[in-house]
């Protein structure tokens, strides 16, 4: 009878110990907390529910006899660090990194992964954790509460004051409309028309608990997943190619340094393109043939030749030639798209693909250093990178640097995109405040719409929302829409 797959038979660590009551404790408090503070926004309150999800996995890992190694460490905090975006930024789409980069880096804290198989597939073991994670703690609550000593009656006592607390308190809070407002001010909502969506919290954030919990006590192996290494070619085979693509870079780079020290003007007048479509024509052109070349690095170390010391030195001078000249194809598109903002003003998409291509030289970096002390660290480094990347990126505030940059840029030349700036989330706002009259009303009044007049809770409010609030109450939009739009259209304002 043929041997079990490794994928099926290896992956798996022993059994999780039966939880224990710390456990059990922190992941109640967890499911809490999500009840109480998740229902009106993200912001602070995120980092403070992970705070005990976090606790809950560190119990069952002592209890498991799993010791937190140095990057385990790096991963958990990395993880909670990533959390501070949200109670930052209003706007969503460096929350939305923020938040899955956070789990992605959670996942590796619970697994212990360091190979590239390990880092992009230790998410997945949150998601067979799941139901083996309820079944797994449903088992402890049930030891623990027919129990007459330790944690059972302390469990009992508190499951039914909870539940006192919560029916008794909404029905009062439903009855009263002043008692409503006294709880209001030290609970969240408790009226009985929010109770499913609060259980359902509830329930999601215990969950999610346990199955942090179980991961960390019995995580998937997926380091045991091997690839195995391409068949070695050739000297010549193997080089040939990538030294007459180096040839073609050098040639390229030497354009681009030309034009650097030489001046636009003089390429532009060669080609008759305008300076802006100079730089659209080629960023994204050098955008993707940055990404083509980690992939020919990637496929050409797994075909690369090994026989010997002539070999490595081979295969170091080959690639690190190839990684050096891509730097100058990364620092060209980013030129490039900075004189594409400098026409045009600076976008979510243009910042974005900016920061991405940065990356990927960061990326290129760590390859070149990999090729002289080892690849050993590779992958964990790369996940840093990226990991340290989107925080960078959301504590920077996008939305606020592309205020800052056309508002500059209005100042500079009179050019705004009026229609571009009303998308912007509340962190614009200090940015856009200093745009005189009518354009600084036109840009804010729907910000300020989008936020309304009721403040929400101070958990759930982020520190963007709340800036951006006492400016526009300071200094209320005071132009109607009719002026905006006359604005808009090219008619001059009064």
């Amino acid at each position: 009878m043929p041997e079990q797959a490794p994928l099926l038979a290896d992956l798996r660590a022993e059994p999780p110990e039966p939880v224990r009551a710390a456990t059990l404790w922190a992941v109640l408090a967890t499911g809490v907390l999500s009840m109480l503070l998740l229902g009106d926004g993200l912001a602070i309150n995120l980092l403070i529910v992970a705070v005990p999800a976090a606790l809950a996995a560190y119990f069952a890992s002592r209890t498991a006899g799993r010791r937190p190694r140095p990057w385990s460490l790096t991963w958990a905090v990395g993880g909670l660090a990533l959390l501070v975006v949200p109670a930052l930024r209003d706007a969503g789409w460096p929350t939305f990194l923020a938040i899955v980069s956070s789990i992605a880096l959670g996942s590796l804290a619970l697994h212990g992964c360091r190979t590239w198989l390990g880092i992009l597939l230790s998410p997945l073991g949150l998601f067979d954790a799941l139901w083996k994670g309820i079944v797994w703690g449903w088992r402890g609550v049930r030891e623990r509460a027919g129990s007459a000593r330790g944690a059972g009656p302390a469990m009992r006592a508190a499951a039914v004051t909870a539940g006192l607390l919560l029916v008794f308190g909404a029905l009062f809070a439903s009855a009263d409309a002043a008692f409503a407002d006294l709880l209001g001010d030290l609970i969240p909502d408790t009226s009985l028309v929010g109770a499913p969506w609060r259980v359902l919290l509830l329930t999601v954030g215990a969950v999610g608990a346990l199955a942090a919990a179980h991961t960390a006590a019995s995580p998937l192996r997926w380091d045991r997943l091997a690839v195995k290494p391409g068949r070695a070619r050739g000297r010549m085979e193997w080089a040939l190619p990538l030294i007459v693509l180096n040839v073609l870079f050098a040639a390229f780079n030497g354009v681009q340094l030309a034009v650097l020290f030489g001046g636009y003007d003089a390429v532009l007048d060669k080609t008759g393109l305008s300076y802006a479509a100079y730089a659209r024509q080629g960023f994204w052109q050098l955008l993707l043939a940055t990404l083509l070349t980690l992939l020919v690095i990637v496929f050409a170390l797994r075909w690369a030749p090994r026989d010997g010391a002539k070999d490595r030195a081979l295969v170091r001078a080959v690639l690190g030639s190839l990684c050096a000249l891509t730097l100058v194809v990364v620092a060209s598109a980013v030129r490039r798209m900075d004189m594409y903002v400098e026409a045009y003003g600076l976008t979510r998409l243009r910042i974005s693909v900016v920061a991405v291509e940065l990356w990927l030289g960061v990326i290129i970096l760590l390859i070149m250093a990999a090729g002289v002390w080892g690849a050993r660290w590779l992958p964990r480094a790369v996940a840093v990178s990226a990991a340290a990347g989107v925080l960078a990126f959301g504590l920077l505030s996008p939305d606020a640097m592309i205020a800052e940059r056309n508002v500059q840029r209005y100042e500079d030349t009179g050019k705004l995109d009026l229609d571009y700036a009303r998308q912007l989330s509340a962190d614009a706002v200090p940015a856009l405040d200093k745009l005189p009259e009518p354009r600084r009303s036109c840009a804010l009044k729907p910000i300020a719409e989008s936020l309304g007049s009721e403040r929400g809770p101070w958990y759930a409010m982020s520190l963007g929302e709340s800036r951006a609030r006492r400016i526009i109450e300071a200094r209320p939009p005071s132009v109607d829409w009719g002026v905006c739009d006359e604005g808009r259209t090219g008619v001059p304002y009064p």
